[in-house]
């Protein structure tokens, strides 16, 4: 039997309304006992004894309540499951959609975006069944039998024992068929998972599919994978057609032994009718809800993968510690107060240590600075920008915001402190206030018009169809990445943070458009903090502080003159692995031509 306690653990609201359709459930089984005894009192009366059948009227009027009561329970029976269903949906999708965002984008970096999708879509849906269905019918299927046996003992031994000796076989069987269902279930839901994340992956990369002609291929990958699901799914019906041919084999026989004994008791004068009709009417109650037991068991067994994955999910722990025991956290600093941000020696490893992501890493950052960072890729550049941002916490070593550490500080209170315009900026489907608004959710539309004139996007914002209240296609789709762009710099704006962090803000633009973006950096970092990664030299050559980075450790540090002039301040870390580093920055620039870092 497949019963899985962490759904009832999730909603308390559930475990009361499925408690509410086990009750209900089960008064429904009382109300088959005491129809059964009515009519066996009524047919006995009128047929074997030569009454007349309006004389059997108040019988007749409580089998007639007790038939409007069973529905009247049944249908509340089914209300109250549903409910249960849905408050478990409800409470499983909030709870794994803010986990996700706990765990933050390096775990759904290690991911598929599709399948991470369809588990919070589908496999959340697929609970539905299960909850709603199966586990009342498990506790039904014990409760009624139960219920009828204790019935049918006092007044009946032989038939009490045969239905003791034959209930066993249905559950038995079920569980050698549910196991082979079990396995089937859930190699569906990987296929279903799979197929998710590799159709998401065509449709955003549908671009560069046309643009190099394999769009066909991905069709047929597409169609493999479908037709694979296809035939699991052929194969989890195979299996729950047979498990209902066989269990409702079993409980035919089982009734037809139940018929067969009372009859030839009947027969031979050893057995009153009425007891006998009473007894074979309750009979296929006593096998129906162990039989309903089977089928509920494969309408809700593809939530049993799905669940799996989502507990799989909310059971990963998350990289980063975002809000310390209530007592433990000290407060961020106050935006009004400047205050440096130390890093001290700090290491990240990735990979459970495997992977050095940085190695003895110190700087400071102080109060109104600009410090620039640079270095060729896998340097350990964005690993620093994490450690700002509390998407990673340091392995060793310790990052400083004035006199805090910053891991025990509240992560949702340090972060906004920081502004941070990415390299490749995120626009939602929604309209361009909207997108601005994330900067500040409370803005004012005066406000986000204000911000997009400091980043220079009011004039194309203006143009727009419906000027700010037009909505943007996912990611952007419609815009340049100019404008991208400068709706990501009217956030920060608008965010007006303390703290400026800006990765590669100005990578892959055109000169016109680097020149109107470089214009509102310069802005938006005046007597401000600002860290910025960056490749472009015309972003970096006024920065107070040049850190060159390379294998994860601070190579070289100094203004740009002095890393031109061969005055830097190599680290301390890099002198001692040979001083083969110094002079890398001169040679970054020579690479990119004079122009960039």
């Amino acid at each position: 039997m497949k019963f899985d306690k962490r759904l009832l653990s999730e909603a308390t609201e559930a475990r009361l309304y499925l408690l509410a359709s086990i009750g209900l459930g089960f008064l429904v089984g009382v109300i088959i006992i005491a129809q059964a005894w009515l009519l066996s009192r009524v047919v006995t009366a009128v047929f074997l004894q030569g009454g007349a059948l309006a004389d059997e009227t108040p019988l007749l009027v409580g089998l007639v309540a007790l038939a409007l009561a069973r529905a009247g329970l049944r249908w509340g029976s089914d209300i109250c499951a549903q409910k249960a269903a849905t408050a478990v949906k409800i409470d499983l999708r909030s709870r794994l959609a803010g986990h996700l965002f706990r765990l933050g984008p390096g775990y759904a970096l290690g991911e598929r975006s599709g399948e991470l999708a369809a588990t919070v879509t589908e496999g959340v849906d697929a609970l539905n069944d299960y909850v709603s269905q199966y586990l009342p019918q498990l506790a039904l299927a014990a409760l009624i039998p139960l219920a009828i046996f204790a019935v049918v003992l006092p007044l009946d031994w032989i038939s009490a024992l045969v239905l003791l000796l034959t209930a066993p076989l249905i559950p038995f069987f079920m569980i050698l068929i549910g196991s082979t269902a079990d396995a089937l279930v859930k190699r569906q839901w990987s296929v279903l998972s799979r197929l998710s994340a590799h159709f998401l992956d065509a449709l955003q990369g549908l671009t560069t599919l046309k643009l190099f002609g394999v769009s066909q291929h991905q069709i047929e990958v597409i169609g493999r994978i479908s037709d694979e699901y296809r035939r699991t799914t052929m194969g989890v019906l195979r299996v729950a057609f047979l498990s209902a041919l066989v269990l409702e084999l079993l409980a035919t026989i089982s009734v037809a032994i139940i018929a067969v004994e009372i009859g030839l008791r009947v027969l031979t004068g050893r057995m009153d009718f009425q007891l006998a009709f009473f007894i074979l009417i309750l009979a296929p109650d006593f096998y129906v809800h162990l039989r309903m037991l089977g089928t509920r068991f494969h309408a809700g067994m593809a939530g049993v993968g799905a669940a799996q994955r989502i507990f799989d999910i909310l059971e990963q722990p998350p990289a980063v510690v975002l809000a310390p025991a209530p007592g433990n956290s000290p407060p961020a600093p106050a935006p009004a107060s400047p205050f440096p941000i130390v890093f001290e020696n700090v290491q990240v490893r990735y990979d459970e240590g495997r992977r050095r992501a940085l190695d003895g890493v110190s700087f400071t950052l102080r109060a109104g600075e600009t410090v620039a960072l640079v270095g060729p890729s896998g340097a350990g550049k964005s690993t620093v920008a994490s450690l700002l941002l509390r998407f990673v916490d340091p392995t060793a070593g310790r990052v400083l915001a004035g006199e805090e550490r910053l891991d025990r500080l509240d992560a949702a209170a340090w972060r906004k402190l920081i502004a941070w315009v990415p390299q490749r900026p995120y626009l939602f489907n929604a309209s361009v206030a909207d997108n601005i608004r994330l900067g500040r959710p409370d803005a004012s539309l005066d406000q986000v018009e204000e911000a997009a004139r400091q980043a220079h996007a009011h004039d194309f914002v203006a143009a727009l169809p419906q000027g700010y209240a037009t909505v943007i296609d996912e990611r952007g789709a419609r815009l340049s990445g100019g404008q991208v762009q400068r709706i990501a710099l009217a956030r920060a704006f608008l965010r007006d943070a303390p703290i400026i962090l800006l990765d590669e803000a100005t990578a892959n633009l055109d000169p016109d458009t680097e020149a109107l973006i470089q214009q509102a950096i310069v802005r938006l970092i005046q007597r401000r903090t600002a860290l910025i990664i960056a490749h472009r030299l015309t972003t970096i050559t006024a920065a107070d502080c040049i850190l060159v980075m390379q294998a994860g450790r601070i190579v070289e540090r100094g203004t740009h003159a002095d890393l031109m002039n061969g005055q830097p301040a190599a680290d301390r870390h890099a002198a001692s692995a040979g001083g083969s580093t110094i002079g890398l920055y001169r040679r970054l620039i020579a690479a990119y031509g004079g122009g960039g870092a």
